[in-house]
């Protein structure tokens, strides 16, 4: 029985003895004969026709014949059409040179199988014959032989003779790698519940008060009418004093200084001069301050102890409330005007909390604050009583290096004399690196209670300071037990023996807010961004004054950045 190859090899030889005369088809290496009346007779499939047997059915599909047909042995020839790799118009090639080349390419393909043909050769060599053998499936006419692409072989994983499979599995661990292992696992754990437990610790530590609050002060600043003035919230203090600081200006009860503008509190500082010449600053005026209020705010209204008799303190007053500008002695009239404004007549606490939501000023040499002092003095004179700082800053640059405009500061003052005071135990502060506390609006809060205080920015997480009261402040200071009185060394009395943890911070606050400018206490450091005068100086606002042209320049021109402009005020007490 003969294979399909075979059959097809004979029923083209066959069709190829009827033809009569050949047409010479070129190649690229030699010539193919084709008969002349198969040629001509030749023509493509009409798919034109108007007369059809069947009104319904189909055409004939105008589509070219595939380059390999199907081998019939009705047809004698077949077309190649133009673009399918042999160039021009449609070529017919005899059924006999097909079936010749159909036999070479069966020994390219393999004997035939249930599913086409094996691969009894490689694929190499198949595409080597093709490529030389006379057939249209090597080189054909007027085109680039088309080439069948080389198939991937699969990498064998077949093992070569005397080969061992690797089993890694039963060799022995190396015992340090396997430590290393773990102890990786074992730091990651033990980060982790370090973690967890710095955590809980911190989460356990934060101190909450607890205790009901009752609103005792909410200023919103909405109507300007209720701020000043009898029975206002704030009362401006009058004075010319400096307030204990050497501070250079003079605190006045002028709308030039203070006053509310579109919901907002501002408290400017200006120049003495520009009220009174610059002339009346340095030489041979008696100013007297409008409103002086030292009898109001002093401590037992100006009042003191002299010899066990108690007397007004003249001298006190004067120095408040009037000043005379000399130019021999250098003494000047305080060169800037500015505004201290205070609850003492309106709002009080012992123990509570206090927001203020303020934007500090811009300036070299400004000092704003946000504090507190006792209403009552319970304990004496300043710092026996004590004094709460929720806020201290400086207008100075970001560059000043004594803590400028992005540092904000919070402190305690207490001592058992006035000339010891624990401030460098009870203070901290909190910065910024690149804002300035002048650039946006700020909340400033003190949390207070008879355990613990404590004085943040923003968040509890910018704490200024937090201070618990677990022993008494007479035993925190470490203070001397030996001081002098003037004439003779005396021991150091304990004005808090009677007292708690908490004392002298056990007694009612009142709030105020200022800017200072300049002083002789030491806020501005010496030899410290190019300070123009020095504290122990005789007349140090007079130097001040005399380098105006180093340091006014960086006061801005503008209300709202010279001021410390104060957005509400809240305070709210243990009910």
């Amino acid at each position: 029985m003969s294979s399909p190859v075979e059959q097809n090899e004979k029923e083209a030889s066959s069709a190829s003895t009827s033809s009569s005369a050949d047409v010479t088809v070129p190649t690229a290496s030699k010539s193919t004969h084709v008969p002349r009346s198969s040629y001509a007779s030749a023509t493509r499939p009409n798919t034109a026709s108007s007369t059809f047997s069947d009104p319904f059915a189909s055409p004939e599909s105008s589509r070219p014949p595939s380059i390999r047909p199907p081998l019939s042995p009705s047809s004698s020839h077949i077309s190649f059409p133009q673009g399918l790799g042999l160039g021009g118009a449609t070529n017919h090639v005899p059924r006999s040179v097909l079936n010749s080349s159909a036999s070479r390419d069966s020994n390219l393909l393999g004997s035939p199988t249930a599913y086409g043909f094996s691969s009894a050769r490689s694929s190499a060599a198949r595409m080597s014959s093709a490529t030389n053998s006379n057939s249209v499936y090597g080189v054909v006419p007027n085109s680039v032989s088309v080439l069948r692409h080389k198939a991937p072989r699969m990498k064998s994983h077949m093992l070569k003779e005397g080969e061992e499979v690797p089993k890694p599995w039963t060799e022995k661990k190396n015992p340090r790698a396997a430590i290393s292992y773990w102890m990786v696992w074992f730091v990651f754990f033990l980060g982790v519940g370090g973690g967890a437990f710095q955590c809980y610790v911190q989460y356990k530590g934060v101190r909450i008060d607890k205790q009901p609050l009752c609103m005792v002060l909410d200023e919103q600043f909405d109507n300007p009418d209720k701020v000043f003035g009898e029975g206002g919230t704030f009362y401006r203090e009058v004075s010319m004093d400096g307030f204990g600081n050497g501070q250079f200006e003079m605190t006045t009860a002028s709308q030039n200084n203070s006053f509310v503008k579109d919901g907002k509190l501002y408290i400017v500082p200006t120049l003495t001069s520009d009220n009174i010449g610059s002339n009346a600053v340095f030489d041979q005026t008696v100013y007297n301050i409008t409103g002086c209020t030292f009898n109001k705010t002093r401590p037992d209204n100006g009042f003191v102890l002299r010899q066990g008799e108690r007397v007004f303190d003249v001298d006190g007053y004067v120095k408040a409330c009037s000043r005379v500008s000399n130019a021999t002695s250098g003494v000047v009239i305080n060169p800037v005007q500015s505004a201290r404004l205070s609850t003492i007549k309106s709002a009080s606490i012992r123990y509570g909390r206090v927001e203020v939501r303020a934007k500090l000023p811009h300036g070299d040499w400004l000092w704003p604050a946000i504090w507190m002092l006792p209403k009552d003095n319970k304990y004496g004179v300043w710092p026996m009583s004590g004094e709460i700082d929720i806020m201290e800053s400086r207008g100075n640059g970001l560059r000043y290096t004594a803590h400028g405009s992005n540092y904000v500061q919070g402190s305690l003052h207490w001592g058992p004399a006035p000339t010891l005071n624990g401030n460098p135990k009870t203070y901290s502060w909190w910065s910024n690196k690149r804002e300035s506390f002048a650039d946006k609006f700020h909340t400033y809060t003190l949390e207070w209670t008879d355990k613990w205080l404590r004085i943040s920015v923003d968040s509890r997480l910018h704490t200024l300071l937090d201070l618990r009261f677990n022993k008494p402040f007479f035993d925190r200071g470490d203070f001397p037990p030996i001081i002098s009185n003037g004439s003779s060394l005396v021991p150091l009395p304990n004005p808090w023996a009677d007292g708690s943890n908490a004392t002298p911070f056990d007694q009612d606050f009142y709030l105020i807010l200022n800017v200072a400018v300049g002083g002789t206490n030491g806020w501005f450091p010496e030899a410290q961004g190019d300070k123009p005068w020095l504290d122990a100086a005789a007349n140090p606002a007079h130097d001040f004054i005399k380098a105006i042209d180093k340091w006014y320049p960086t006061w801005p021109p503008t209300v709202e950045d010279r001021a410390m402009v104060v957005d509400y005020v809240k305070m709210w007490k243990h009910c």
